[in-house]
C-alpha cells in the first residue's frame, strides 16, 4: 500500500477522479416577483415579473453545478418557480408546480430553491408554475459542460438566447379567471415576444425590436425556448439554414433544416452560419395551429438578425427593410412531422427494453354539461357547456390545502388516491367520430403509483373528442425517450417500428394531431411528479396526472427531507 501511495500515479488518479467535485460551484441568486410597469402594443401594464425584467433574469451554469435561488413575492398573486427540465433528482421539493410538490409562496412570502444539475447540458427554462403566472414569469437556463469539457460541436463564436414569448394586452391572470367564470376558451394572445419584445410588425413596437449582431463567417449558436403560453410556433431565420444540435438540454445527431417548430416548454439548440451577403434578416416565430376551427394569434413576431459589416450604418440600416423568411402555414402539420422525426441521439442509448408498466393514456379535451343551478352565462362553451380536458377520461383536479408530496411524505390521508388508470376505461374510436357521450370526464385527484427503478412505456393517443390538436405533454423530474409517434389510432403493428436504438431523450414530447406519442424511462427518482400538457388552457381544464415514485433503497435512492423554509398552504 505504500508503494503505491508514493506513486505520482495514484496522486493524479485521485486528483482526476475528485476533479470534477472541486470544480463545481453554487452559484446564488435572488428573485423579486413583483409588478412593474411595461408598455407593449401602446398601452401600459402592470406586469408580474422577476426583478423588474420581463423576461427574467438568464441563469449560466455549469454541468455539475448547483443553484440556490431566494424567490421572494411582493405580488399580489400566489407563485412557485419551476426549473423546467431539470431532473431534480431527490431534490423534488424544489420543483415548484404548486400544489404538486409545494404550497404556493404567499404575497409577502419567501421560498428557496436548492438544487443540482446533474448530467444535463443545453438550453432549459425557468417559469412560474402557478395560474398564468408564467406569461411573463420566466427566463433562460443555460447549461454549458463541466469545466474542462466541450461541446461536441465546434466552439461557437456566440450564444444568443431567444425566448419566444405570448403577449396579452391585459392581465393574464384576469384572461383565465374569466374563462373559468364563464366555461369557455379564453380570449387569445395579441402578440407574440422575441426575448420580450413584440418586433416591429406590430403597433408601437418597431424602436424595441430586437437586433441581434453578427459577424460574416460566424457560426453562432442559437438557444431558442418556446415560452409561449397557450401557442406552439415556427421559427425561421430568412435565408439561414439551422443546424440542430440540441433540444431540452440533451444533444442530438445534428441535421438541418431552415425551420423549426417548437411546442410550450420545449427548447431547440441551432448552429447558424452568417454566411449570407451582410445585411439584415427578420428572425421570426408564428403559430403551429393544429386544432381545426379554433381561434388563434394568427401573427409574427420578429428580431433583426444585423451583420456587423453590413454597409449600412446602424441608423441607415434602421430604414432598410430586413429580408423577411417564408414561414409555414398556419397548419402546415407535414413540415411538423419531418421535423420531430428527424431527431436522434448522437449514438446509441440505453432505451428500456423490458417493460413493467405497458400504460396506455388518452390525451385531449371535452365538453362538461352546464351543472345544475349554473347560469347561461357560467356555461358559454359550445351549446352551453364548459370547457374540460383530461387524461384517460380523468380530469385532474389540484388540491388545496396541502402538496400532493407533502401529502405523500406525511402519510396524510384524503388529499389524493392511487387509482390513476393504466389503460383508458372503455377503448373507442380515438381520433373518429367519438360518441357524445364520453365527452365529459370524472374529475379527481388521482395519482399512478411507481416502484424505484421500475421501467415504464406510456402510449399516448391524441383523441378527436371535440377537436384533435397537437398536444405539447411534458413531464416533470425526468426526461424520456420519444421511441414512436404517428397518425391515427395507435395499432399493436407499430411497435416493430419503434427506434430502440438512437431516439431522442426530451422533456416533452408533442403529440402529433389525431395521431400518438409512445415514450419510455426508468423511475429512478422518488417523488410526486407532474405530467400536464404544456398549453396552460389545456392544463387550466385538467389535461394532466401526476406519477408517484416511491423511495428505492438507502439514501440515495430517497427523497431529500422537506426544506425548513417549505411554504405552507
Amino acid at each position: 500500500m505504500e508503494v503505491i501511495k508514493n506513486n505520482p500515479l495514484w496522486f493524479l488518479a485521485v486528483f482526476l477522479l475528485l476533479a470534477p467535485l472541486t470544480c463545481a460551484k453554487v452559484h446564488y441568486h435572488h428573485f423579486v416577483v413583483q409588478a412593474t410597469p411595461v408598455k407593449r402594443l401602446c398601452k401600459t401594464h402592470n406586469t408580474i415579473t422577476v426583478n423588474g425584467m420581463y423576461p427574467g433574469p438568464t441563469l449560466e451554469v455549469n454541468n455539475g453545478d448547483t443553484l440556490v435561488v431566494n424567490v421572494v413575492n411582493r405580488a399580489r398573486y400566489n407563485v412557485t418557480i419551476h426549473w423546467h427540465g431539470v431532473r431534480q433528482m431527490r431534490s423534488a421539493w424544489a420543483d415548484g408546480p404548486a400544489f404538486v410538490t409545494q404550497c404556493p409562496i404567499r404575497p409577502g412570502g419567501a421560498y428557496t430553491y436548492r438544487f443540482t444539475i446533474q448530467g444535463q447540458e443545453g438550453t432549459l427554462w425557468w417559469h412560474a408554475h402557478s395560474s398564468w403566472l408564467r406569461a411573463t414569469v420566466y427566463g433562460a437556463l443555460i447549461i454549458r459542460p463541466r469545466e474542462g469539457e466541450s461541446y461536441p460541436f465546434p466552439k461557437p463564436k456566440r450564444e444568443i438566447p431567444l425566448l419566444l414569448g405570448e403577449w396579452w394586452d391585459a392581465n393574464p391572470i384576469d384572461v383565465v379567471r374569466e374563462a373559468t367564470r364563464t366555461g369557455a376558451a379564453p380570449n387569445i394572445s395579441d402578440a407574440y415576444t422575441i426575448n420580450g419584445q413584440p418586433g416591429d410588425l406590430y403597433n408601437c413596437s418597431a424602436k424595441d425590436t430586437i437586433t441581434i449582431p453578427v459577424g460574416s463567417g460566424e457560426t453562432n449558436l442559437l438557444r431558442v425556448v418556446n415560452s409561449a403560453l397557450n401557442q406552439e410556433l415556427f421559427f425561421k431565420v430568412a435565408n439561414h439554414k439551422l443546424t440542430v444540435v440540441g433540444a431540452d438540454a440533451s444533444y442530438l445527431k445534428p441535421f438541418t433544416t431552415s425551420v423549426i417548430m417548437l411546442g410550450p416548454g420545449q427548447t431547440t439548440d441551432v448552429l447558424m452560419t452568417a454566411d449570407q451577403p451582410p445585411t439584415t434578416y427578420y428572425i421570426a416565430a408564428r403559430a403551429y395551429a393544429s386544432a381545426q376551427g379554433a381561434p388563434f394569434d394568427n401573427t409574427t413576431t420578429t428580431a433583426i438578425l444585423e451583420y456587423e459589416s453590413a454597409s449600412c450604418s446602424s441608423k441607415s440600416c434602421a430604414s432598410v427593410k430586413p429580408v423577411m423568411p417564408k414561414l409555414p402555414a398556419f397548419n402546415d402539420t407535414a413540415t411538423v412531422t419531418a421535423f420531430t422525426t428527424s431527431f436522434r441521439s448522437p449514438r446509441k442509448v440505453p432505451v428500456p427494453t423490458k417493460i413493467d408498466h405497458n400504460l396506455f393514456f388518452t390525451v385531449g379535451l371535452g365538453l362538461n354539461n352546464c351543472p345544475r343551478g349554473k347560469r347561461p352565462r357560467n356555461c358559454q362553451g359550445p351549446n352551453g357547456t364548459r370547457f374540460t380536458a383530461s387524461m384517460n377520461n380523468v380530469s385532474f383536479v389540484l388540491p388545496s390545502n396541502f402538496s400532493l408530496l407533502q401529502a405523500h411524505q406525511q402519510g396524510i390521508p384524503g388529499v389524493f388516491t392511487t387509482d390513476f388508470p393504466g389503460n383508458p376505461p372503455l377503448r373507442f374510436d380515438y381520433t373518429g367520430n367519438v360518441s357524445r357521450s364520453l365527452w365529459q370526464p370524472v374529475p379527481g385527484t388521482k395519482v399512478y403509483r411507481l416502484k424505484y427503478g421500475e421501467t415504464v412505456q406510456i402510449l399516448l393517443q391524441g383523441t378527436s373528442i371535440f377537436t384533435a390538436e397537437n398536444h405539447p405533454i411534458h413531464l416533470h423530474g425526468y426526461d424520456f425517450y420519444i421511441v414512436g409517434e404517428g397518425f391515427g389510432n395507435f395499432n399493436p403493428s407499430n411497435t416493430g417500428k419503434f427506434n430502440l436504438m438512437d431516439p431522442p431523450l426530451r422533456n416533452t414530447v408533442s403529440v402529433p394531431v389525431g395521431g400518438w406519442a409512445v415514450i419510455r424511462f426508468v423511475a429512478d427518482n422518488p417523488g410526486v411528479w407532474l405530467m400536464h400538457c404544456h398549453l396552460d388552457v389545456h392544463i387550466t381544464w385538467g389535461l394532466a396526472m401526476a406519477f408517484l415514485v416511491e423511495n428505492g433503497v438507502g439514501e440515495l435512492q430517497s427523497l431529500e427531507p422537506p426544506p425548513a423554509d417549505l411554504p405552507r398552504c
